[in-house]
């Protein structure tokens, strides 16, 4: 059986979430889950989240953390979470591998 590999967390992401996490005066974290639904089948959810769960994968460096859940964990699979700036706006985006295709705002995709 193949085991998954993590999803990789890039410096730039980890340091945006330092950044809200001074903002906040808090410990947030940012949770990445995939859900049913979208226009492509599968959609990310990418919030901030406070507590880790006991089954949540934890990613993290300096103080910051991403949260992954078991179910969204295997098609996340050697996924990179990135953040990115553009002129249409800043967030965070996910590059997977495992995704066949995707919409074009790139927020769903499929498997």
């Amino acid at each position: 059986m193949d085991l998954a590999l993590p999803p990789n967390v890039t410096d730039r992401a980890f340091s945006r979430i330092a950044a809200i996490r001074a903002a906040e005066g808090d410990a947030q974290a940012l949770r990445v889950a995939v859900l049913g639904g979208g226009c492509s089948g599968f959609q990310y959810e990418i919030t901030l989240d406070d507590t880790a769960t006991e089954d949540d994968l934890v990613l993290e460096k300096d103080g910051s953390r991403v949260l992954i859940d078991t179910v969204s964990l295997p098609f996340l699979s050697n996924a990179v979470i990135d953040f990115s700036t553009e002129l249409i706006g800043a967030r965070f985006i996910v590059q997977n591998p495992n995704a066949t295709s995707s919409c074009g705002c790139g927020t769903s995709f499929s498997m």
